[in-house]
């Protein structure tokens, strides 16, 4: 199979291929998903295969406004319209209990719940409105690597085996949308996964308590969102994690065992370190923001390097670090460098 890349003048030919039951890959502003009608069973059964994603890792469900999930969903949160109103289009996925037999099962891996986003993105939201359907959209990688912040990120990991790529640039948030699960209207909002819309901010707009859930699932275990195991996002080369306070002991200790070390680095550490680092993957600035958008793409630039290690930089688990260290604690699987 060849791998079409998509330009916005040929929507309308992509849109086909996924009425059809192929396989297209979209942008979004937190990563590239995978795309299939989630109306067709065969079609979505297929992102799993193509992904070698787990069958009881759940899908989201991409829709083009609110009025299409009122198709799959007829009980809903009393904060549902708040939390629409502010929050969609954007980096959100709010979970509900969707009506029997509304989806095909392998949507929600038999859960009797569906994730359902508006993408934030014209092009996106431009498909599913020619489709005439909502797509499934897991990250468009290998399941388990890096996200794919990049359609050339998409071709690495899935050229050959779906029909296209919608190309739409670099994406400008690089961290996977929060997870609200909102399925129980008796109950309050939790947070399955972190993400750019934070748990302060859905507080200050909701004037209610928003839970977390801290519950990380091993492989053997089922999940209740994408993005709940335990180890997750990473490279082939090991990752380790290091504080502001470590970077020279961290440097120190490699070149003192004569490892190679990749570097997603700083302005700051690119100045006090460049001689002992291997290799670097640039982030434009000291803020999270930074780190946050340059994760995935530096994981996978540096996965390319043959270096020994990968070292990468902690944040504060305060608004958008909560979801920056998620995913890079799962890239690292929990591993800190101690001196």
């Amino acid at each position: 199979m060849e791998t079409k890349r998509f330009n916005q003048q040929e929507i309308t030919e992509a849109a086909k291929i996924l009425r059809q039951g192929g396989l297209v890959a979209f942008p979004s502003e937190t990563v590239y998903g995978l795309g299939a009608n989630a109306t067709l069973e065969d079609a979505v059964k297929q992102v799993f295969i193509v992904k070698g994603r787990p069958s009881d890792n759940p899908l989201i469900v991409h829709v083009e406004n609110f009025e299409q999930v009122k198709q799959y969903v007829d009980v809903f949160h009393p904060l549902t319209e708040t939390i629409v109103e502010k929050f969609w289009p954007g980096p959100l996925t709010l979970i509900f209990k969707i009506k029997s037999d509304a989806l095909p099962r392998v949507v929600s891996a038999g859960l009797s719940t569906v994730s359902f986003r508006m993408p934030d993105h014209p092009l996106t939201l431009a498909l599913i409105k020619e489709v005439g359907a909502p797509l499934v959209g897991p990250s468009a990688n290998t399941s388990g690597r890096p996200s794919p912040t990049q359609s050339e990120h998409v071709y690495h990991d899935l050229n050959g085996k779906i029909a296209g790529i919608l190309e739409g640039g670099s994406t400008t948030i690089g961290v996977e949308s929060t997870v609200l699960d909102i399925s129980d209207p008796t109950q309050p909002p939790m947070i399955l996964r972190p993400g750019a819309v934070t748990k302060e901010a859905l507080e200050a707009a909701l004037k209610v308590p928003i839970l977390v859930d801290q519950h990380l699932v091993e492989e053997s275990q089922a999940p209740r969102s994408p993005g709940m195991k335990y180890k997750h996002y990473a490279p082939k080369t090991t990752v380790w994690m290091v504080h502001s306070d470590d970077w020279q002991a961290a440097f120190d200790w490699a070149t003192s065992n004569h490892f190679k070390i990749g570097v997603l680095a700083s302005p700051t550490l690119q100045e006090r370190f460049s001689n002992q680092m291997t290799a670097i993957y640039p982030l434009t600035d000291e803020t999270v923001t930074a780190a946050a958008k340059g994760l995935f793409a530096g994981l996978r630039a540096l996965d390319e390097e043959q270096v020994d290690l990968i070292f990468a930089p902690v944040f504060s688990e305060t608004g958008l670090g909560v979801a920056y260290m998620n995913r890079l604690k799962k890239a690292a699987n929990q591993h800190f460098f101690k001196p």
